[in-house]
């Protein structure tokens, strides 16, 4: 049960896999409910009964929660299960509607009372074999054997900040710390924006070059290794440079949260259920993911892993420390355009010094597949190095360049090009 659906930006259409084939195994559950254990002062029923009731009484559909329904609309009424939340009087829920989940509360009261093992090995495991099994790869044996594995940080120095973030298996991090360091050790992280062109499109085709090996999960870390990384800094400085077309896109169904309190804890956290599978369980109004769809997820093709392996996921969560404090936790939704919005967004704060809000607004821009795609505000300049590309301008700010949410010790911004929310109390 594999389909191919298109969603249209607009100014742009990509294209993504939905069905029951194209889930993989959840892992964003476990993760939570570990740290929340580990660190939490509240208890987990306590944390969670705002959800509750929210979940029970519905919540009022924003002006951008509509739009975003209606962009994957066909996703949501793939089936009568999706029908049935996201439909009044046969009429789509539009801005205004309430949109109510009672079976999501059912299943959220149950988590805090059995925790993690109802998810993974207990009735809703059940559930999840019943309703995926046939037609897709999910059995109780899969969820079972999932663990959560806590890895150290990448890290890189620039200025007086150091930049923590994730590592492989997930390829953002890593990626991002490629692109910072092609700059940096070419003093062009003040540069114009010919150089952070270019650095994007050197490491898509450093990433194409590097992953051959389907078994090998870790494989991504040799980018950064000397002699590799070494190859890439001399085409960076080289006029010409060899060019080779890559495809990796999608649309990506991503949140971000970045939280910072005054007893000098930080939280970054990034979750994704790709765009959804279309199919759910109805018992607990849970749509599940479709991350064996996504194309930037699957760089070999679609289901064609021969060993049990993490997907390469671009979701960057980031803190930035200054003396050996956190200074700012940032992160955003976005697929594969998460590595062009988090550069753009740390070189305007900490090379150019802008304050947060004008660094995460600052129009932005995106390679991917030969095409410069940008916000207006972007002045693109000929240049040599970029004259190959395919211009492709947009006409006002958009979720497709990300939705960079960040906090400081004084401030917290919510992207506005994913409806981003800041609060501070």
């Amino acid at each position: 049960d594999f389909n191919k659906i298109d969603v249209d930006f607009g100014d742009t259409t990509q294209s993504f896999y939905i069905g029951k084939g194209s889930v993989a195994i959840p892992g964003t559950i476990a993760g939570l409910l570990d740290i929340q254990q580990e660190n939490g002062k509240l208890p987990l029923g306590v944390v969670i009964e705002p959800a509750i009731q929210l979940a029970k009484e519905g919540t009022i559909l924003t002006n951008y929660q509509a739009y975003i329904n209606k962009l994957i609309k066909p996703i949501l009424l793939y089936t009568k299960d999706g029908k049935k939340l996201f439909t009044k009087d046969n009429n789509f829920l539009s801005k205004g509607d309430v949109f109510k989940n009672s079976a999501f509360a059912d299943f959220l009261f149950c988590l805090s009372k059995e925790g993690k093992k109802f998810f993974y090995l207990g009735d809703c495991a059940k559930l999840i074999e019943k309703h995926f099994s046939n037609e897709g790869f999910i059995t109780r044996g899969c969820l079972e054997n999932y663990k959560v594995y806590k890895r150290e940080p990448l890290n890189l120095d620039i200025n007086n900040y150091k930049i923590l973030t994730n590592p492989a298996p997930a390829y953002g991090g890593t990626l991002i710390t490629f692109l910072l360091r092609l700059l940096q050790e070419s003093s062009c992280l003040d540069g114009p924006l010919v150089d952070i062109i270019k650095g994007m499109e050197l490491t898509s085709y450093a990433r194409n070059e590097i992953s051959k090996d389907l078994s090998n999960e870790f494989e991504i870390d040799n980018i950064l290794n000397d002699k590799f990384f070494n190859k890439y800094l001399d085409y960076f400085k080289a006029p010409n440079y060899p060019k080779t077309l890559s495809k990796l896109s999608g649309f990506g169904s991503t949140t971000h949260v970045s939280i910072m309190d005054n007893q000098g804890n930080a939280v970054s956290v990034t979750t994704t259920n790709g765009e959804g599978c279309g199919h759910f369980i109805p018992e607990m109004g849970i749509m599940m993911n479709n991350m064996l769809g996504e194309q930037d997820l699957n760089p070999f093709g679609f289901h064609k892993w021969n060993t049990v392996r993490r997907l390469p996921s671009m979701i960057c969560p980031m803190i930035l420390l200054k003396n050996n404090k956190p200074e700012i936790a940032l992160g955003t939704g976005g697929s594969n355009r998460i590595r062009s919005a988090l550069t753009q967004v740390i070189i305007n704060l900490i090379i150019k010094n802008m304050p947060l809000q004008q660094a995460i607004e600052e129009p932005r821009i995106h390679f991917e597949e030969n095409s410069l795609y940008f916000e207006p505000g972007i002045q693109i300049q000929k240049h040599q190095s970029i004259k190959h590309l395919r211009l492709n301008p947009f006409t006002q700010k958009h979720l497709f360049f990300g939705g960079v949410n960040a906090v400081s010790n004084n401030s917290a911004i919510g992207d506005l090009r994913r409806g981003g929310v800041g609060l501070i109390n």
